[in-house]
């Protein structure tokens, strides 16, 4: 996996912070946060229940987008996690990147909220679950470096899961 760089994607509250800190770990990759890579008026802004437009997202995604390139330039592997909620998002990460794929954290509403209503330290209230929803592009199958992952079972089945499918398949996509 040496110089690959897998985003995990998809709305709040999908567990993509847990899963990719258990993914990085198993694949021996660096583990990046993209939540800590926003810039101080996004965090207060989605703290006060104020969805981000794409000028707030912008600056952000220029960070991850730098931080893809830094892991590239060094030969290392990385595991992020960034909503990528919409396809120009995700073009803007790939552009100069040959070695990233996706990986779309997905499942219904009840259960992201359910979740959500669980978690303690997170800026992003419950509110904003409709709004991201709303925004989010869903992958087809001409984004061939995603892969869609069901976020049902537990995190190390999710991990396992992850692994089989990012293993035979580099550009596997998403089911049509």
């Amino acid at each position: 996996m040496a110089g690959q760089c897998i985003i995990l994607m998809g709305v709040s509250g999908t567990g993509k912070t847990t899963v990719g800190q258990a993914l990085a770990q198993a694949l021996g990759a660096k583990f990046i946060d993209g939540d800590d890579l926003h810039p101080r008026q996004n965090i207060v802004k989605m703290a006060a229940s104020q969805p981000l437009d794409d000028d707030d997202r912008r600056p952000w995604l220029e960070r991850i987008a730098d931080v893809i390139f830094s892991l590239e330039q060094k030969n290392e592997s990385g595991v992020l996690v960034c909503s990528a909620l919409k396809k120009r998002y995700r073009d803007r990460l790939r552009e100069g990147s040959d070695n990233l794929r996706f990986l779309w954290l997905t499942g219904d509403y009840e259960c992201i909220l359910q979740r959500m209503q669980q978690r303690k330290g997170h800026f992003m209230p419950e509110a904003l679950l409709r709004s991201q929803f709303a925004a989010l592009e869903t992958p087809d199958a001409s984004e061939r470096d995603i892969i869609a992952v069901d976020i049902a079972p537990d995190v190390a089945t999710i991990v396992a899961q992850s692994i089989t499918l990012l293993d035979p398949h580099p550009l596997q996509g998403v089911p049509a």
